[in-house]
């Protein structure tokens, strides 16, 4: 251990004749704690919402998803459907027919999106925990199940077979519309259930079965708009990635779920940002207390280092002695803190201290990296603090008095 080192710690421990002194010092160690615990709590706390928002679409988002980059179809033959099937990281895939369509009800309108499935999509995705009511479609019928938004809107029931239910998509084609017959493809449909995800699907998407968004669109057999893909258990995303990419070819793109929700994970990655920026900035203003209790410390202590002074200690080697017991001040206070905000965080996930609404708590999450950022921001912030206080040690003020 090294002489300067041996002093800091000397003087972390032992208390100065001057209560002022003692005070600020034990104020500066608090707010040390403090600002770890909040900043970790917070992290913490937006870790939980993140989770808590991203449930509600990744549990109806496939693994992957091939989507064209040419138009709005294409054609999946039997020989890439055979070379699909062969692929040991792909357990099932789901063939998709995704347009938006005009639906109407008790002359009620709306605009929305129609998902055609087929009977592998349930499956794929854990589309039974969003069902809110009444039942999933089955193939070869004319049912759907609309989003929770669309169902308020157009005043829909489940199996209320009193309402007709249309469905309209303009037909592809130029010139003149002379007719609504000639401009819009229609089917009727009667609603079966009611789903709740979140407010996008809720207010734009009906599913339906594959064969009723071909006969709308005037689809062929093998006609597509997309295929999502659930991975084999052990599977390796990034080379199943690249082994569905090679078979569809370069103008289908294959996406994973962080891409099929980037602009809700871009959003979520802001707003974590500049949390963690708000609060290194409340950090910065609570290490100017490590800065004043330094250099109060560095006046209380000036005879005793002008003795170690006179007896060898240089300059750097005092300036090395506040460096040291600041550094020390700090990381011992970020580890208090992290252990204090750890013990809140388990509190709050096992007995549920802080409610949203009586059914639900504040959602919190453990993340490991979490806990890496605010230690290194605590150590750095502390360095550099102890650094700034340290450079006020000169000979002059060491010098026998």
């Amino acid at each position: 251990m090294s002489f300067s080192l041996y002093i800091a710690k000397r003087y972390l421990r032992s208390k100065s004749t001057n209560n002022a002194i003692n005070f600020i010092t034990n104020i500066a160690i608090i707010g040390v704690i403090l600002g770890a615990a909040s900043l970790f709590i917070v992290l913490s706390g937006f870790a939980g919402l993140k989770d808590f928002t991203l449930q509600f679409s990744t549990e109806i988002d496939p693994d992957l998803k091939a989507e064209t980059t040419v138009g709005k179809s294409f054609v999946l033959t039997e020989d890439i459907a055979q070379k699909l099937d062969n692929l040991e990281s792909v357990a099932e895939y789901s063939k998709i027919i995704e347009e938006r369509i005009f639906i109407t009800s008790n002359n009620k309108t709306t605009i929305a999106k129609i998902k055609g499935v087929d009977g592998y999509f349930q499956n794929i995705v854990n589309i039974d925990s969003a069902m809110d009511t009444g039942s999933w479609v089955s193939q070869n019928t004319n049912e759907i199940v609309v989003g929770w938004g669309i169902a308020s809107h157009l005043s829909l029931g489940v199996l209320d077979f009193t309402k007709t239910i249309n469905i309209y998509v303009p037909k592809p084609g130029k010139g003149q519309i002379t007719s609504t017959k000639d401009a819009f493809s229609t089917v009727r449909a009667v609603n079966v259930g009611v789903f709740y995800i979140n407010e996008t699907l809720n207010d734009g998407y009906i599913y339906a079965p594959i064969n009723l968004a071909k006969k709308l669109l005037n689809y062929q057999d093998n006609q597509i708009s997309a295929i999502e893909f659930k991975l084999a258990p052990n599977a390796d995303e990034t080379q199943a990635k690249q082994s569905i990419q090679a078979i569809l070819g370069s103008n289908i793109v294959v996406k994973n779920r962080a891409q099929l929700n980037d602009a809700l994970y871009k959003m979520l990655n802001t707003e974590n940002l500049a949390v963690y920026l708000i609060f290194t900035l409340v950090l910065i203003i609570a290490f100017f207390n490590v800065i004043g209790s330094l250099i109060m410390m560095m006046l209380d202590k000036k005879k005793s280092l002008s003795t170690l002074f006179n007896i060898g200690a240089t300059v750097k080697d005092i300036r090395k002695i506040f460096f040291y017991q600041g550094s020390l001040m700090s990381i011992v206070g970020g580890l208090i803190g992290l252990l204090l905000a750890l013990i809140i965080v388990l509190l709050q996930q096992h007995f549920n201290l802080i409610m949203i609404t009586p059914s639900l708590a504040y959602p919190v999450a453990l993340r490991t990296e979490n806990f890496f950022i605010v230690f290194l921001t605590i150590s750095v912030l502390g360095i550099i603090a102890s650094k700034i206080a340290s450079v006020r040690i000169t000979k002059n003020m060491v010098k026998t008095v």
